[in-house]
């Protein structure tokens, strides 16, 4: 299905945009709104469809800076909901919390939704879409959400905002645990890592379309949207092997994957557009902080140099 139609947009690419730099992270310091400009001036006319993660200080920012400077952008505008139930399978060991830590999560994740739809009728000019959470539901997460708590979420939202609303996670929960889920969300939005999988560079745009059919045959009529997929350029070891991530390869998993959602018409938000140092350890490869399109410093990786000659 053409999820452009489906959705009545227009055909376009989107990124995954968090714009924190050194020094900055969620609940410490947030992009001034001169950075989040900048920023987004150098997104314009690459991108249209920009992800935001949360309802927090820093897409309060971007908002303003698309409305005040009148950028060509839509949005996809995210809530991101914290652990409501324990994960003790967590891999990592962060799926744990106190009683009293899971009733603030429920009650600050209530907060939340309300201001996603609050901000959806701020800006329902800009906000294409919203999501009620982002891989809260897959057996590795460290942020747990019951499948009926994010049925409810979206129930919520639907009944106050007019925009459609989905919610982001794993591909593989919606084959199974998500089927509930499914049949109240108004599209459903898939993430897909090849390179997490172990795949070789060679084997990852194939890999990337058998998650994304594996979901789209199993909802005929349903619109499926990407709304991560990348390519990291650095690792530690953990997780990804370091000899299946280069810049090189990063460029070519970015070809290959927007020629094909392009030829079938699917929205695909790439994974993403800067690197971000605050996420993951503290280790320099630490895979998590090397995903952008952009290092930190804004400069461009291979996949963008032709179209950001700084020469």
């Amino acid at each position: 299905m053409n999820t452009f139609a489906a959705l009545d947009l227009l055909p376009a690419k989107g990124i995954c945009y968090s714009g924190f730099r050194e020094g900055q992270m969620p609940g410490g310091i947030y992009p001034s709104y001169a950075e989040v400009k900048e920023d987004l001036l150098l997104l314009q006319g690459h991108w249209k469809y920009l992800r935001l993660y949360d309802v927090d200080a820093h897409s309060e920012t971007v908002l303003e800076v698309i409305r005040r400077e009148n950028l060509d952008f839509k949005i996809m505008l995210g809530a991101f909901i914290e652990a409501e139930m324990n994960n003790f399978g967590c891999p990592w060991g962060g799926g744990v919390y106190t009683e009293a830590q899971l009733d603030r999560n429920r009650k600050s994740n209530r907060d939340k939704i309300q201001k996603l739809i609050a901000r959806a009728n701020q800006y329902p000019e800009i906000i294409f879409s919203l999501s009620v959470g982002n891989e809260a539901c897959v057996d590795w997460t460290d942020h747990y959400v019951s499948v009926n708590q994010v049925v409810e979420y979206v129930q919520l939202v639907k009944d106050a905002a007019r925009q459609p609303v989905t919610f982001c996670e794993n591909y593989v929960p919606w084959l199974t645990k998500l089927k509930p889920l499914a049949a109240v969300v108004d599209f459903i939005s898939i993430h897909t890592y090849p390179v997490w999988e172990y795949k070789k560079i060679h084997e990852s745009l194939e890999y990337t379309k058998e998650n994304y059919l594996a979901v789209a045959n199993l909802y005929p009529g349903m619109p499926v949207v990407i709304t991560e997929a990348g390519w990291a350029t650095n690792s530690n070891g953990r997780g990804i092997d370091p000899e299946h991530v280069s810049e090189d390869n990063q460029k070519i998993y970015y070809n290959d994957l927007m020629d094909w959602s392009e030829k079938e018409g699917i929205l695909t938000f790439f994974f993403e557009a800067f690197d971000e140092s605050w996420k993951g350890s503290p280790e320099p490869l630490e895979p998590e902080k090397h995903w952008g399109v952009f290092r930190i410093d804004r400069s461009p990786k291979q996949v963008m140099e032709q179209s950001f000659n700084t020469n």
